[in-house]
């Protein structure tokens, strides 16, 4: 599909074209940007308050150290954070400054802060991560946020670059060229260069961009993109026709982000000729952000995506723009400035360019149901005079990009109320969690997810553990997604299937009904349900558990009389290091003797 775009001889002389006729390859050429409009405009205000309010903090706190300790620690300990924090709140610095730059260019103090971070960059070691320098020689790897950070310094470049000193700015340019084009054209090729994941379109869309901004020879040009078409090609490999995105809202905001700020440079790079968006699977992947969320700004977040994800407006209003299919974003779920921790440059700057505040938009994400039958999951939101309600199940298997182990698990939330059946999302990444100990965290192994446990057996991990789809149906009404599960449970002798069905009625209050139907070949097995939840559950009576809202309540109701009821309150460590907790219900079967047993299980609103 990409390749066809352009060869290197076709892309060499687009460029020159371009040049000869005296045409800005940035994607928007930025004496047409009037950042003088945006700081004054009412319907910036707030986005400008929150680069503003940021920048006077920082102006108040030194820049901080990146010391060969603190960079050996990730070898001796595993742990990310301690590195990591420091190194982010630089490119915090890096983004605010910069912006605030541009924003309000006759301001000294802002002036000053955006060269002073601007040097101290220059003279990191390496601009890669420890997590990702594993093995690796330093000057010739290169990782997500060494790409990320060189484009950074081109978009820096382009947008303010005749207002910095000139040994700064010679420095800037030596520095991406000996950290990320002479290793991309010589040490490769990464790992990355043909991964089906984000890594491939943040690194490859990092240089390509790169590039296009400031390399003048066109034919060493040319040969950068074709390498990062190559890459791009393998991104897109990794979705299914349906556009899912199977890391979540998250990554599809980081990946594709990516993807499409490349994409743009490179349609105005070639004066329109390389459209790297005119594709179907483009489209359908562009439409993946407004499925995939349930209420507000809380995805359907399964693998290691957050259970709150917020929107990068501007990136959501150009695609808006393109595809007459997307929608606009509400404006309440936009992600403030501060927002990312990692403080990337290239959404926050089209955060400003990119947005249209006066685009029509809803409050909430319009109601629908969908289900995308590549990825194997149904997603539903339904709004009535009660309120807002989301309801997503999954199939697929075990073997997915950031995988947990929840081949048949479901999320159903309402407003802004905690999760009654909840998906944790990604816990605290260390060594371990993207290593052997990797299921033995709540938030990836099967016992955090609302699975059943079979003869004693937690789901397995592997490709071979998948779902076999028996039914997918949605409507006005009700959805319903029906799934045999045997085989992510082939571990537990005697069972020979497992059925999981869904209902999903789509009432003023919903109601979910869930059945689970087994088949045992020499007696029955034990079967413990499992609930993973965030609101407080409270056992109300035999075959009624009360989960507790803020606005809503949910009635989980079960057979009376057919289980033990175990409700524990378990702590874990999120993304961020932080300690939080969920509750987990264990409905134990007691005592069964039939060979095709069924347990239905009600959540009623």
């Amino acid at each position: 599909m990409i390749s066809s775009i352009g060869t290197r001889e076709s892309l060499q002389s687009w460029f020159e074209a371009r040049r000869l006729a005296g045409s800005s390859i940035y994607f928007m050429d930025r004496r047409a940007i009037d950042w003088q409009r945006i700081a004054n405009s009412p319907l910036h205000a707030d986005m400008v308050k929150e680069v503003e309010e940021e920048g006077d903090r920082l102006l108040s706190e030194p820049i901080p150290e990146l010391t060969q300790e603190l960079y050996a620690l990730f070898e001796t300990t595993g742990n990310r954070l301690t590195y990591e924090v420091p190194y982010f709140t630089r490119r915090r610095r890096l983004t605010t400054f910069s912006l605030l730059h541009l924003l309000h260019p006759g301001n000294s103090e802002y002036k000053s802060a955006l060269e002073r971070i601007l040097q101290a960059i220059m003279t990191e070691p390496t601009w890669c991560l420890p997590a990702h320098m594993k093995g690796q020689t330093i000057g010739r790897h290169i990782d997500l946020f060494a790409a990320e950070t060189g484009f950074a310094l081109c978009e820096i470049l382009s947008m303010a670059g005749d207002r910095l000193p000139q040994a700064l700015r010679d420095d800037m340019l030596e520095q991406v060229n000996r950290r990320l084009f002479i290793p991309y054209l010589t040490y490769g090729p990464y790992h990355w260069e043909t991964a089906d994941h984000n890594w491939a379109a943040v690194c490859a869309g990092s240089i390509g961009s790169a590039a296009l901004l400031v390399e003048r020879n066109n034919a060493r040009l040319a040969e950068m993109i074709v390498k990062a078409l190559g890459t791009m090609e393998h991104y897109l490999s990794g979705f299914g026709a349906d556009g899912a995105c199977l890391e979540g809202p998250g990554y599809w905001n980081y990946g594709f982000g990516y993807y499409v700020y490349f994409a743009d440079l490179l349609l105005n790079a070639t004066g329109g000729k390389a459209n790297l968006l005119e594709h179907d699977k483009v489209r359908e992947i562009a439409l993946f952000q407004q499925r995939s969320y349930l209420s507000g700004n809380r995805p359907a977040n399964f693998s290691d995506a957050m259970p709150n994800v917020s929107v990068h407006i501007g990136l959501s209003d150009y695609l808006a723009a393109y595809y007459e299919e997307v929608e606009h974003p509400p404006l309440a779920i936009r992600a403030a400035f501060t927002e990312d921790h990692c403080m990337r440059y290239a959404p926050a700057l089209r955060n400003f360019i990119w947005f249209q505040p006066e685009a029509a938009r809803e409050a909430d994400w319009k109601p629908g149901s969908w289900y995308l039958p590549d990825a194997e999951w149904l997603i539903s939101r339904t709004r009535s005079s009660e309120g807002s309600f989301g309801f997503a199940a999954k199939g697929g298997n075990n073997n997915e990009p950031h995988n947990h182990n929840d081949v048949g698990h479901f999320i159903l939330l309402a407003d802004h109320d905690p999760a009654f059946a909840a998906d944790l999302g990604s816990g605290e990444y260390t060594a371990q969690y993207f290593g052997e100990g990797r299921y033995g965290y709540d938030c990836t192994g099967a016992q955090g997810h609302s699975i059943p446990i079979i003869g004693g057996r937690l789901q397995q991990t592997g490709i071979d553990s998948a779902a076999k789809v028996l039914e997918a149906y949605t409507s006005r009404e009700e959805d319903r997604l029906e799934l045999e599960l045997e085989a992510c449970y082939s571990e537990a002798a005697g069972l020979e299937s497992f059925k999981r069905r869904f209902v999903w009625r789509k009432l003023a209050r919903p109601i979910l009904e869930l059945t689970d139907v087994f088949r045992f070949k020499d007696g029955s097995l034990p079967v413990t349900e499992t609930i993973v939840t965030r609101s407080r559950p409270a056992l109300i009576e035999d075959g009624h558990i009360r989960l507790e809202g803020d606005r809503h309540n949910v009635t989980l109701g079960f057979e009376p009389g057919r289980y033990d009821v175990s409700i524990e309150e378990i702590g874990y460590r999120n993304h961020y290091g932080k300690e939080e907790s969920y509750y987990r219900i264990h409905l134990t079967v007691k005592g069964e003797t039939s060979n095709e047993p069924v347990y239905k299980l009600q959540f009623q609103f």
